[in-house]
């Protein structure tokens, strides 16, 4: 019988860069901690770290063919059964080292695929994972080693033991059903925003890089109970909570997975459906680990991140956390920053006045054209602003007034605008848009 109580050996890892002069936006060290962590995350024991200089990356290899030896022969005298490379490998590269080196060789793509699949637990994180594997090994099958004859592991879980060994077509036609299962979460969670927003209560979404404390945030801000772990990806699935402002006005605060350098595409679109929980946000907290040694690097990852996704006219308040054990960010002048400590509460003061000054600071001008039976936006109007004129016509009401920011914006969605200026005379249009 197995004893099923002992822990699983760690698998014994072979981590490997390489380091041109073009590349100066991370060092060799900082991306190859990063990689250890996301191994140690995934499960495995990195043994040793390979480094080779090069004018650029071999195109057969990524590594020049000597250096390809010398990982076997250190893969032989570690007992290594994994070597991962930290750029992501094309199909050919992968080919022609699996040919000399006689283990499993993935990139980093895949070992954040392969924590994104021992992370997922709800049906949504399920069906977002599984569409970004597939996606990935669609474009890996040609010349690939199948990787049911490797064994398992990290790079193997989820669908790849078993969706490798289909044909294209197949995997392609599993691909458009997810897609399709997703589109239907997607409609599932817009209806759920649109229920939310007809309540008078601004949402901010916390969004960083992985590990940054966000989960602790949310934790001890709102009494929440989400899953805290000291490892990369351990948030997967959004969770909002209320919590009141000093104000006096709720909030809803959402959790949101974590961003990390050079985030595969697979992955940023198969989670859009999540992701749209920032960019419809009224807010945007950006929790930063002030204490990392990258915290500055990573800081510019999530603001390239959320530009690509669509969040990047969202108002943003900096977090700057885990302050009680330094802090090496130069902070910047202009946008709000706050010092914190997610973990002891140090901060949290200053975090919500932002907040309260973010949503409340900020004033539009808006005309809007409101059906009688959407009434309650004027209230709405009255409560965030100020209504300047009402003019009630045959179906609805025309009204005009200086509202605060994030309600000007959501008034847009539910009404049907016929211009909206702003303080400084900027004016914009939108067509009908219904609830």
């Amino acid at each position: 019988m197995h004893n099923t109580g002992l822990a699983q050996e760690p698998e014994k890892a072979i981590i490997v860069a390489v380091s041109t002069p073009g590349r100066h936006d991370w060092t060799v060290e900082d991306r190859l901690d990063e990689l250890e962590s996301l191994l140690r995350t995934a499960g495995a024991r990195v043994e040793e770290r390979v480094v080779q200089n090069r004018e650029s990356p071999d195109p057969a290899y990524l590594v020049g063919r000597g250096k390809v030896d010398e990982i076997e022969e250190l893969r032989k005298t570690l007992g290594a059964g994994l070597v991962v490379f930290d750029a992501e490998l094309r199909p050919g590269q992968r080919r022609n080292l699996e040919r000399h080196i006689d283990c499993k060789v993935i990139d980093r793509t895949q070992v954040i695929l392969d924590i994104f699949a021992q992370r997922a637990h709800t049906r949504e994180g399920k069906l977002q994972v599984e569409l970004a594997q597939l996606t990935y090994s669609l474009t890996q099958l040609v010349g690939s080693r199948e990787l049911s004859r490797l064994g398992g592991g990290i790079g193997t879980r989820g669908p790849g033991e078993t969706k490798l060994e289909v044909d294209r077509r197949r995997i392609r036609q599993r691909i458009q059903g997810l897609r399709r299962e997703i589109e239907s979460v997607r409609r599932h969670r817009a209806l759920g925003r649109r229920e939310r927003e007809k309540a008078p209560v601004a949402v901010a979404a916390l969004a960083g890089y992985t590990n940054a404390g966000k989960s602790t945030l949310l934790n001890n801000l709102t009494g929440a109970s989400v899953f805290v772990e000291d490892k990369l990806f351990a948030t997967l699935d959004p969770t909002t909570r209320r919590r009141r402002l000093p104000s006096g006005q709720e909030l809803l605060i959402t959790d949101t997975v974590g961003f990390i350098r050079d985030l595969p595409h697979d992955l940023i679109a198969a989670f859009g459906a999540t992701l749209e929980e920032i960019t419809e946000a009224d807010l945007i907290v950006h929790v930063v680990d002030g204490s990392h040694p990258a915290a500055q690097k990573q800081v510019e990852t999530v603001e390239r991140v959320l530009a690509g996704i669509g969040a990047g006219d969202v108002p943003v308040i900096l977090a700057v956390n885990k302050v009680d054990l330094g802090v090496r960010i130069s902070l910047p002048g202009d946008r709000p920053t706050v010092m914190i400590s997610a973990l002891s509460g140090l901060g949290f003061g200053g975090l919500l006045s932002a907040i309260d000054s973010e949503l409340g600071g900020k004033r539009q001008v808006v005309t809007l054209v409101i059906p009688y039976s959407r009434q309650d936006l004027i209230a709405v109007m009255h409560e965030h602003g100020k209504v300047t004129s009402q003019d009630y016509g045959q179906d609805a009401i025309t009204v005009t007034g200086e509202v605060e920011s994030v309600w000007a914006k959501r008034l847009l969605r539910w009404a049907s605008p016929t211009s909206a200026k702003s303080e400084d005379g900027g004016e914009t249009t939108g067509g009908p848009k219904g609830d």
